[in-house]
């Protein structure tokens, strides 16, 4: 981002640029910020290319194509799949030798990075990785935008927000903006507010139902996976992201077995800090050996949906009913 914003500053555009990643709202962003920068609001030369099945040899001919009365010629591709499956070479090769008056940018959601293309924008252009912003960084962004519409908000206040909203930029403005329109005609947002008027993120969710299966209340972790059923969240999605947490809190445990404080793992693992916090609590519920075990029946189970053995609502009623489940006690003799 850093590298983006110079170039916006000087004038001086790379011939090939590639914004990825996970943060849509850093990429929507950047993306109009370097279409509005070299094309001066004027789209005489810009021309813009959308979804799978792009015609590369149209794109190359409109490419070839000088820009009228301006320096230079933008050509934005977004969401091509070029960058995880396979792009003709003639186009690859032509990425590495853009003409001097032409900037192609590349707005991709996930790419490999082993592919032709990323290598070739790599070496030719600039590539910018749109991650999931850490907790410093989002907070600082909120109270900017607090300040904006005249608001303040405590820091149990905003780490309570943080936990309602999640790490997606564009869910954060959108419950900002609900409670904006709450607090209107008063300049204090109070905790209560968040918990009236901001809706828990699916994510969220799924680590309250998880906490409810590490403390063994089985009856609570299978209402809040009814309660998301309620909510048209497909079953297989749940149990992706049930999978997940899982991982997530394996991860966080090993890591603090090897003596990484909180806020290095959050950095490693490239989460939330309060993530870390709510897996640090929920690690001391499971032996690595379950989590393990966990995250093998859960790929088993998505498995047997997909080829017709189980049905998916039930696969994962079995896995919180399985590891919500009370172990008896052995009589000592």
């Amino acid at each position: 981002m850093k590298i983006i914003n110079e170039n916006i500053k000087d004038g001086r555009f790379k011939r090939s640029y590639l914004i990825c990643g996970e943060e849509d709202y850093l990429r929507r962003q950047y993306k109009g910020k370097l279409k509005d920068a070299i094309t001066g609001g004027d789209d005489m030369n810009y021309s813009y290319y959308e979804g799978k099945g792009i015609n590369t040899k149209e794109v190359i001919d409109v490419c070839e194509t000088l820009p009228f009365f301006a320096e230079r010629r933008l050509v934005v591709m977004e969401d091509t799949g070029f960058f995880k499956g396979a792009c003709d070479d003639v186009f690859v090769d032509y990425i590495r030798n853009i003409p001097e008056y032409l900037t192609i940018l590349f707005v991709e959601g996930e790419v490999d990075k082993r592919s032709k293309m990323y290598k070739a924008v790599s070496q030719n252009g600039y590539v910018s990785e749109m991650k999931i912003q850490e907790d410093a960084v989002l907070k600082k962004w909120i109270m900017s935008l607090l300040v904006s519409e005249k608001k303040k908000m405590d820091g149990r206040t905003l780490q309570t927000f943080l936990e309602y909203a999640g790490s997606s930029m564009d869910n954060i403005k959108g419950e900002l903006e609900k409670l904006f329109c709450y607090t209107m005609g008063r300049e204090e947002i109070t905790e209560e507010d968040v918990k009236i008027i901001c809706t828990v993120t699916t994510e969220n969710k799924i680590f309250d139902m998880v906490s409810a299966v590490a403390m063994k209340k089985q009856k609570e972790a299978l209402n809040l996976y009814y309660d998301l059923l309620t909510l048209k969240e497909p079953p297989m999605r749940i149990l992706y992201l049930l999978s997940r947490q899982f991982n997530l809190i394996l991860q966080v445990k090993e890591l603090l077995a090897e003596g990484y404080s909180s806020a290095t793992i959050a950095k490693k693992m490239g989460v939330q800090g309060f993530i870390v916090t709510k897996c640090q609590n929920q690690a001391g519920f499971f032996t690595s050996a379950q989590l393990r075990k966990a995250l093998e029946e859960c790929a088993s189970f998505e498995e047997a949906v997909k080829t017709g053995r189980l049905e998916d609502k039930m696969c994962v009623e079995l896995i919180i009913i399985k590891y919500s489940q009370r172990q008896e006690k052995k009589n000592e003799k």
